[in-house]
């Protein structure tokens, strides 16, 4: 069965949602309407895709069936169910949860500022918690900036 990407599906990528792992991610973006499910799984095989990965994210409403209007009429209402969930998702996640999404997001914010940002980088790296990290989270930004800053912010806080 060939697949679309959902607006619910495409928001949850871009928030990096923990209802995604690494390789439905990397499945994900293989999908663009004229794939086969078995041809995306075939192809990303070595990177440990499997069909139950195909189906979590079709379970989830982040893929559509890619075929006629009555199907794609139901795909609309699973993304408003899943844009629900990954709503959800966010807000009742816990301190730890919320630990595991941001730290790679501020060491990839503070290793990207070369030796100026060493230091920064080293404290963002040995943050052994939640409440390590975010107290870090002023020094992030005041470094790279409240723009670049943004998803990390929101991540930490939310």
């Amino acid at each position: 069965m060939k697949y679309i990407k959902t607006e619910a599906g495409q928001q949850a990528f871009k928030a990096r949602s923990p209802l995604f792992s690494s390789r439905q991610r990397t499945a994900f973006i293989m999908f663009d309407g004229n794939k086969a499910a078995e041809q995306v799984v075939a192809a990303a095989t070595a990177l440990g895709v499997v069909m139950a990965d195909i189906d979590h994210m079709v379970e989830l409403g982040f893929l559509a069936p890619a075929a006629g209007e009555a199907t794609l009429a139901k795909a609309q209402a699973d993304q408003v169910a899943a844009a629900d969930a990954v709503a959800h998702s966010f807000i009742a996640h816990s301190a730890q949860d919320r630990y595991k999404e941001a730290k790679p997001l501020a060491t990839k914010l503070t290793a990207g500022l070369g030796l100026r940002g060493f230091r920064l980088n080293l404290a963002v790296e040995s943050a052994s918690g939640f409440d390590e990290l975010l107290a870090l989270l002023p020094k992030i930004k005041e470094a790279v900036g409240a723009k670049a800053c943004v998803e990390l912010e929101r991540t930490l806080t939310q």
